[in-house]
């Protein structure tokens, strides 16, 4: 199974570079998988769309302010982004410009005394820093760091007003147990107002926690999909959430994840039968066409980027030649992508 063939043409204006003045304002397309049909509506829809049958399953993890620019004593531009931590006052992290900063630089982090030392190399190309004695990281992030938009997301010359929005928008009303570093997008779209619509309507919420790395963002660099390695990412799901999940499908009821990492979390642990248990620990679970899923069959999602292994996840469950053409009729009726952009929800009928 070739990369290539999960390529699709993007106009750059497309991709979105700032949320909608309402979350619940974004567009919303419809596809049943079943029937191969495409309905489009706004996601303060979606309400009317579902039915009690459904039990929505959100992440909570919460994005943490995990960039921080740093200079070397030759006053040259470094930034930091924190992954996670690895040890006493050290972390994982991505180093720019890693290649031109030898092993144990010291920095120091914009507008503050706080020091770093920038450590060896790990085998994917990251680094280990390390804060100084006594100092806590995150809340060094806390206080100078800045929230890790994704890459497309072009912040070049933001204004205060700026920063403190994406503060406020690049984070799920959801997000409760820190330590991701970048949103879990699909979740962006509800407000207080869709809330409540859907408990009106007898849909109830199931919760779990999947910290989103980097890796969400990083391409498949080889020709072949069965050669990308997918890189960890923590979670949790609690005996609460566990068996609210598993008393809905015994009920007869369906589930429906909201995102990618939802999705990948409750594959990693379900067993052959899709019974979901309470867990702790880490999934590179990938998922693309062939895959057989156990216990998901409907979810909610965004628009994903070419060749990406988001795009891969949503044609395993949709069928790909279904997505595809999705996708050009999003292109072509000028649906907004990526992260700050609509949502497509997939439901088995």
């Amino acid at each position: 199974m070739k990369t290539s063939n999960f390529d699709y043409t993007l106009p750059e204006k497309l991709i979105a570079q700032f949320p909608m003045n309402e979350r619940h304002n974004s567009r919303l397309m419809v596809i049943r998988k079943k029937s191969r049909t495409m309905e489009h509506l706004s996601f303060i829809d979606i309400a009317d769309v579902l039915s009690s049958d459904y039990m929505i399953v959100i992440n909570n993890t919460k994005v943490f302010p995990a960039r921080l620019k740093a200079k070397k004593q030759t006053g040259g531009k470094v930034e930091i982004l924190l992954i996670r931590q690895t040890g006493e006052n050290k972390w994982l992290a991505m180093v720019k410009p890693s290649a031109k900063i030898p092993e144990g630089t010291l920095v120091t982090i914009d507008k503050s005394d706080k020091t770093v030392k920038i450590l060896h190399k790990t085998q994917n190309g990251k680094r280990i820093v390390q804060f100084s004695e006594g100092d806590n990281a995150i809340s060094i992030a806390h206080q100078f760091g800045i929230t890790p938009l994704p890459p497309y997301i072009k912040r070049d010359n933001a204004t205060k007003e700026q920063v403190k929005e994406d503060k406020k928008r690049y984070q799920t009303i959801f997000a409760d147990k820190e330590g991701s570093v970048a949103a879990p997008t699909a979740s962006l779209h509800f407000s207080n107002k869709i809330i409540e619509k859907l408990y009106k309507k007898n849909i109830p919420f199931a919760d779990l926690t999947l910290h989103v790395g980097p890796g969400t963002f990083a391409p498949v660099k080889s020709q072949c999909v069965y050669d990308h390695v997918m890189e960890f990412e923590y979670f949790s799901i609690s005996s609460q959430s566990a068996d609210k999940i598993n008393s809905h499908i015994k009920a007869g009821g369906k589930i429906l994840p909201v995102g990618t990492t939802v999705v990948r979390t409750l594959e990693s642990i379900a067993n052959e039968n899709g019974k979901i248990n309470q867990s702790n620990g880490k999934t590179d679970l990938f998922i693309y066409p062939g895959y057989k899923f156990k216990t998901v069959k409907s979810m909610l999602t965004n628009f994903h980027l070419p060749k990406s292994t988001l795009l891969m996840l949503i044609c395993a469950l949709a069928d790909k030649e279904l997505i595809m053409k999705a996708y050009q009729v999003a292109v072509r009726e000028k649906y907004r992508f990526y992260s700050y952009g609509d949502a497509m929800l997939i439901l088995d009928e």
